[in-house]
Formats: structure tokens, C-alpha cells, sequence
């Protein structure tokens, strides 16, 4: 493939392992945001009906706020850093010095197609890497955005963008890089893994999966309400780490259940298909594909449930106790639709988690420290947040990655930059004060000051 033989030339180059390079990178990045601003929104809007301030949020800020942090703490995460050298090594001194990988693949979603792209390609970048993109093709205005734009800015010699479907990203898994990061679903994750493990190149995998919400019965529930629903029905459902049920006592549901509606109705108005704030399904197939969750025998549905599909509308629906074996309950809804399962007990919502794959995200809703304490001790997942849910992306102090089956690896500001570099240890010793004592023939004497000092 010639076009990776262009990057591996230029890694080879050393060209950028300067600092120097990299910021001039993340500068472009950034004038390339800020200058096409309004055709980033019109590409989003067109792909999946966000609003500006959403696509603004969840898309261009994220991004540029990922660019910034880089800009103001690259040249100290480049830094070799000084560790400690044990006694039988001395004189000498130890340090780990952060280098890039080489050239890496980075395979973005259509979910939210300029972030899933861009923000690990800052990172890439800033770690002193060659990087080749590959945008999600069912998000086709905004690849081709990206197409279009990042050679007009970026060093073409270092950075690069392939589009296309299944053949072209078939191919692409066929080569040789040195970190792959997709992000998307499971099946195509075992995909991505499988291929990479021809060449034993590691991967970093978003996957996704059920990520539950328990509501405890000590909570605001208006906040609970207000931040439930901001986090579920977001760009329509369709982000990775969006509350996929919620669990809540047969007491506290009613009155759960009535916040929920009502503020639905303060988001979105009583018909959220009329609101310029409410996002479209992606296309022909995941509307097909969501409308039939609803098809599910046993639940009852509680709100919602409108659709059209030639606007690939789908209404923000509440489902009431479907079946813990139905299609709706064991995949991923990844749309607008939000089971809601009474449980007895707090007990009963934690083994049922545990009965599941270890999710992406966690949400608890509660201001009982107890409760706090005992879900997050007993559980195990990619993030935790109490009393919200997606918000804490917003932290770039914080490591965004997967555990088990929702993934594996991370990256997000400094977490970022060290999953695209190798932290080599480095050892320097002395010619001075050469002591013998590790040399043959091994003396009592010796032996007797080894003990000495490996107890140092």
C-alpha cells in the first residue's frame, strides 16, 4: 500500500519525533476547526439531524478542547522522566523516556464522526506518531469533511485519510501498523483484533456495551430526572456510554417515572419531533433496527414510541419491565429508548449487573454513602459516575477506555498520549567503581555482601 509505505517513510525520517512538528500539527488542527466551524455543524446536522450547540458540545469543543490541553502540556509529557536506580546497579541512573509508536491506524464511528476521529488523533499526533484515518462511512458528509479538510491543513507526508466501507477498511486491516484504536461494536472489534493479531500489533478497543443506571431510592429526583434524560436521549441514543436501563425500586418507579416524563417534556416539548434540539437515527437500517426493540413481547410501553421513517424519527420511548431475556435487554439499544426494570433491592441490581458483561459505563444516582460506596466497590466497568452519567467525558484528567467485553485500553488527554507511546526505560550506568562482586567465582564473601546489600 503505498500511501502507508509514504507514512512509514516519513516516521522513519524522525521528522516527527520534534516537538516542534507535533505543536505545529496541533496548531493546524485547530485553525482547521475554527475556520470551518459552520460546515463541521452542517456536516453533523446532515448526518445525523444534531443541533449546532450539541454538535458544538459533544463534537467541535471536545475536540478543540483535547487540541488545547495538548498544546499546553505536551513539551511535559515528552519529558524523560527520572526513576530510582537500586544500590547493585550504581553508580548509575534510570529514567523512562515517552516515544511514538510509529505509524497508526485510528478507525472512527459514525455515532459522533468528527470527535471519535479527531480527539485520538490529537493524542496520536501529540505523541510524535504517523496517522492514518479511517472515518465511519455510514457518517458519509462528515468523512467526507474530514477527507476534504485534513489535507489542506496537516503535513500529508505524516497524516493521512482513507474512506469507505467494509472492502476498503478490509484491506486496511490487512497491513502492518503499530497501534490500532477502533472504536464501535463488539463484533466488529473481534474483527479488528483478529487482524491485528497477524502482525501482533496492539489495539485499543471502544466497544461500547449495556451500561446500567440504578436509581436509588434516596435521590433529587428531579436532577436524576433532568440528567437521565439529557444523557440518554442526546444525539437521539446513539452514543456508546449512554444509560441503557435503568434499575429502580417498584416503590420509587412511579414517581420516577413521572420526573421522566415531565422532563422530557421540558427538553424536548410535547412533541420532540417538532424540536430543533432532538437528533435523527443514522440511517435506514439502525432505524429498522431500533424500531424493532419495541416489537418485544412483555414490556409496556409508558411514552413515546412515534416514529417516521422517511425522517428516521424515532420519539424518546420509556419501556416498563421488559423481559430480561429480550432483544431489547441483551443487546445494545444504541437509540432513543429506555427500559426501565424494577427490582426489589439493591442487592438484586447488583447481582443482576454482575450477571452481565462488564459495561462501558456506570451510573448510580443516590445520596446514600453506603450505597455509593457498596456499588462501587462491588462492580466493575470502563467509568463510574454518580448522581449524572456522560458528563464525566468532559474530565481530560480522567482515562476514557473499556474493561472486558466493552473494550480494552484508553486514551483522553495524557492517558492519550501514552497509548500511542512506548515508555522506553533507559539505564545508564558508570565505568567508575567497577565492584566485582556480581563476577565469577562466586565467594562466600560475596555472597555474604550480596545479602548485605539486596536488602538495601
Amino acid at each position: 500500500m503505498d500511501l502507508l509505505e509514504k507514512l512509514r517513510d516519513t516516521f522513519a525520517s524522525a521528522k516527527t519525533r520534534e516537538l516542534a512538528w507535533r505543536q505545529s500539527q496541533l496548531q493546524a488542527l485547530q485553525r482547521l476547526l475554527l475556520e470551518n466551524e459552520n460546515r463541521i455543524y452542517a456536516a453533523l446536522q446532515q448526518d445525523l439531524g444534531k443541533c449546532q450547540f450539541e454538535s458544538r458540545v459533544s463534537e467541535f469543543d471536545y475536540v478543540l478542547k483535547d487540541i488545547r490541553l495538548f498544546q499546553k502540556k505536551l513539551a511535559r509529557w515528552s519529558r524523560p522522566r527520572r526513576i530510582g536506580t537500586p544500590i547493585l546497579a550504581q553508580p548509575g541512573y534510570s529514567r523512562i523516556v515517552p516515544e511514538p509508536l510509529g505509524t497508526v491506524l485510528i478507525m472512527g464511528a459514525w455515532n459522533y464522526p468528527l470527535q471519535l476521529v479527531l480527539s485520538p488523533m490529537v493524542a496520536a499526533i501529540g505523541a510524535g506518531n504517523c496517522v492514518l484515518l479511517k472515518p465511519s462511512e455510514l457518517a458519509m458528509a462528515t468523512s467526507n469533511l474530514i477527507a476534504d479538510l485534513l489535507p489542506k491543513y496537516l503535513d500529508t507526508h505524516a497524516i493521512a485519510v482513507v474512506e469507505g466501507g467494509v472492502e476498503e477498511t478490509t484491506e486496511l486491516l490487512k497491513q502492518r501498523f503499530d497501534h490500532i484504536l477502533y472504536t464501535g461494536s463488539e463484533a466488529v472489534g473481534k474483527i479488528v483484533m483478529r487482524a491485528a493479531s497477524e502482525h501482533l500489533t496492539p489495539v485499543t478497543l471502544e466497544l461500547g456495551g449495556k451500561s446500567p443506571c440504578i436509581v436509588d431510592d434516596e435521590t433529587n429526583l428531579k436532577v436524576t430526572a433532568d440528567r437521565l434524560i439529557w444523557a440518554k436521549f442526546i444525539n437521539a441514543g446513539q452514543t456508546c456510554i449512554a444509560p441503557d436501563y435503568v434499575l429502580v425500586t417498584p416503590e420509587l418507579r412511579p414517581k420516577l417515572q413521572a420526573a421522566l416524563k415531565a422532563s422530557l417534556a421540558r427538553q424536548y416539548g410535547d412533541d420532540p419531533a417538532k424540536s430543533r434540539d432532538y437528533g435523527r437515527i443514522v440511517n435506514d437500517r439502525h432505524f429498522r433496527r431500533v424500531l424493532s426493540y419495541l416489537d418485544d413481547q412483555g414490556a409496556a410501553l409508558i411514552h413515546g414510541g412515534e416514529s417516521d421513517a422517511e425522517q428516521r424519527y424515532i420519539a424518546p420511548t420509556l419501556l416498563l419491565n421488559p423481559s430480561l431475556e429480550s432483544s431489547v435487554m441483551r443487546e445494545e439499544i444504541f437509540g432513543p429508548i429506555l427500559p426501565i426494570i424494577e427490582m426489589t433491592s439493591i442487592d438484586s441490581m447488583l447481582r443482576f449487573i454482575k450477571s452481565r458483561e462488564k459495561p462501558l459505563a456506570l451510573y448510580l444516582f443516590s445520596s446514600n454513602a453506603d450505597v455509593i460506596d457498596r456499588v462501587t466497590a462491588d462492580t466493575s466497568s470502563g467509568s463510574v459516575c454518580i448522581n449524572d452519567a456522560v458528563i464525566f467525558m468532559i474530565n481530560a484528567e480522567m482515562p476514557f477506555g473499556g474493561v472486558g467485553n466493552s473494550g480494552m485500553g484508553c486514551y483522553h488527554g495524557k492517558w492519550g498520549f501514552e497509548t500511542f507511546s512506548h515508555l522506553k526505560p533507559i539505564m545508564y550506568r558508570r565505568f567508575a567503581a567497577d565492584a566485582p562482586l556480581r563476577y565469577a567465582p562466586y565467594t562466600k564473601l560475596k555472597q555474604w555482601l550480596y545479602n548485605l546489600v539486596s536488602k538495601l
